[in-house]
């Protein structure tokens, strides 16, 4: 509850704040004006702004002082650590509120997957809200862990960090009026639904905001972006380690549409985390690429807040959340001070914070693998072509390629001097003994194999590899390690990175996994694959039967142009 009596009586200056930033300069989220005085702080939140005096006092010397950052949709699995190395990661750069889609792990979990979201983020020096993820399963042409129906998210909809529903990727479900998605969109019971419906137009996006769906953050082009501002959304400009999108959409940010503007990662990997930060690079960006430094300090704080309702932050004004960052320039946007709910966090880009013990039973020993035969990784050939994924540097696009190839005993061979090599996802949730086989052309991978647990949208176990041997040993290796990334080589296993949490998270810190995340791509690189493309990343979107044009999961090959599956051999 906020701390009424005290916050008037440090505004008027009749009791001692508990800690004054003397001569600052303040941004003011409202006018996108900068002014110098003197920031109170009382139990948290913030007095006023002035001439002050505190029982603490830090003389910033002209320093300016913003609000927090805020990112609007991100998901913590991608960063292969916890919630709490998470903090301690995003903290420092700046960015201390994250709107979170647990939509990973509740695909390897289900609702166990969102409680430990929700206990491992509480306590920690940032603001971690929830929006629940609405399509576990994505699609019907894989398996996953869980199905998450109305019930089941209707027993989180009233906890006091969820503030919604998640990227609502199932547009399909709401323009057909699906019970089930009905149910679902009733389940928000007047909070907010984040977007998901990259290329619909027209009337069928008039119909899915009607719905309710409030946001867009899969806006690729200036033009899709424009229309959804017309009609309404709020517009995401998103800039992960996969999808770049930031400065594509900065043309459609003006006076008219800023206050509808906000940013968010979406996906941001250890390496970026580490060497990029989160919001903080994103305001560096748009800086420099010549955008108003007023008005994209507002997308990062008073419009994500406004947006999420959170009305006590976003701001640097009285009866505000004490969240703010104290930058001794405004050209990097790395703070040097962090202050969260008025208590220092982190100082000079440490955090001065550590986790704490989360009870995360439910969300380990997640490999559920049956049997793995070697028969089950030859794929039939009634013919000597064969429909393969074609790989697109620096993309998660894939081409349907049509390619002759050498059949043997009724089953094809793949052609590694032809840079075609089998890709196989293995269905690790329920002991189904599900395995999808395809062929991809272009990784550039010579020998061995490579496999991952992280693998969008259901995390099963995807292994790209040049003999089935190697194949079988990464799949083996990853259930030994209880999910995580391996390469492997003439039998041998070269190096693996565990992920025990969900197979998709580690329990060390941000900095120890990307040492061994670099280790595994000096391995990669030295089996062949080419710099055009960071391996698992590659791999953990192969299996995501939304993105076109060809992909495999675990029941088979995807023709997202049809979505439908497809055989190998046509």
């Amino acid at each position: 509850m906020k701390p009424v009596k005290d916050l008037v009586e440090v505004a008027l200056g009749t009791k001692t704040a508990d800690l004054v930033l003397k001569n600052a300069n303040v941004f003011n989220s409202f006018t996108g004006e900068f002014f110098t005085g003197d920031v109170a702080v009382v139990s948290g939140y913030i007095a006023g702004i002035g001439d002050y005096s505190g029982k603490e006092e830090i003389d910033l010397q002209g320093a300016y002082v913003t609000p927090g950052f805020i990112d609007g949709h991100v998901h913590i699995e991608s960063s292969m650590v916890s919630p709490a190395e998470f903090a301690r990661a995003l903290v420092p750069m700046g960015t201390l509120t994250a709107v979170v889609d647990p939509h990973e792990i509740a695909n390897v979990t289900g609702t166990a997957g969102i409680r430990y979201m929700l206990n491992a983020s509480e306590n920690l020096p940032i603001n971690i809200y929830v929006m629940l993820p609405s399509c576990v399963p994505a699609t019907p042409l894989e398996t996953a862990g869980a199905t998450l129906t109305a019930k089941e998210l209707a027993q989180f909809i009233n906890h006091p960090r969820v503030l919604g529903l998640g990227e609502l990727m199932d547009y399909p479900g709401v323009l057909t009026a699906s019970e089930e998605m009905l149910k679902k969109l009733a389940v928000a019971n007047e909070k907010l639904i984040d977007g998901h419906a990259p290329g619909i137009t027209g009337k069928e996006l008039t119909a899915y905001i009607a719905a309710g769906v409030t946001s867009e953050h899969e806006c690729t082009t200036a033009e899709e972006a424009r229309e959804r501002l017309a009609y309404g959304m709020y517009l995401m400009l998103r800039e992960g380690s996969a999808t770049k999108n930031l400065l594509d959409l900065l043309p459609v940010v003006n006076r008219y549409t800023a206050s509808r503007c906000l940013f968010v990662t979406d996906d941001r990997h250890p390496e970026d985390l580490i060497k990029l930060g989160s919001i903080n690079h994103m305001v560096k960006l748009a800086v420099e690429a010549g955008a108003d430094l007023a008005t994209i300090l507002q997308m990062a704080t008073i419009n994500a807040a406004n947006y999420f309702r959170l009305y006590d932050l976003g701001a640097v004004a009285p009866g505000y959340r004490a969240d703010l960052l104290v930058f001794a320039d405004l050209g990097e946007f790395r703070p040097k001070l962090v202050f969260k709910d008025g208590k220092l966090v982190a100082k000079e880009g440490k955090p001065l914070f550590s986790g704490y013990p989360v009870a995360d039973r439910e969300v380990r020993n997640t490999m559920r693998l049956k049997e793995i035969k070697p028969e089950k990784l030859k794929i039939p050939a009634s013919s000597n072509k064969a429909r393969v994924i074609g790989l697109v540097p620096r993309q998660i696009v894939t081409k349907k390629l049509e390619l002759e190839l050498p059949v043997e005993g009724g089953y094809f061979k793949i052609v590694p001097e032809k840079d075609i090599i089998k890709l196989a996802v293995f269905e690790r949730h329920n002991y189904t003994g599900n395995v999808g086989v395809g062929l991809i052309h272009g990784l550039g991978l010579k020998k061995g194999a490579i496999a991952s647990t992280v693998a969008h949208d259901s995390h099963n176990l995807v292994v790209a590899g040049i003999n089935d041997d190697d194949i079988v040993l990464a799949v083996e290796e990853l259930q030994r390690i209880g999910g995580g990334l391996t390469v492997v080589a003439d039998g041998k296993v070269l190096g693996s990175l565990p992920l025990p949490i969900a197979g998709l998270m580690s329990d060390r810190a941000l900095n120890e996994v990307q040492e061994e995340l670099e280790k595994l791509h000096r391995l990669v690189r030295s089996l062949g694959v080419y710099d055009d493309y960071d391996p698992f990343m590659t791999l953990a979107f192969l299996s995501l039967p939304v993105i076109p044009e060809l992909k495999l999961t675990d029941l088979g090959l995807v023709d997202v142009g049809t979505f439908s599956l497809v055989p190998v051999s046509l």
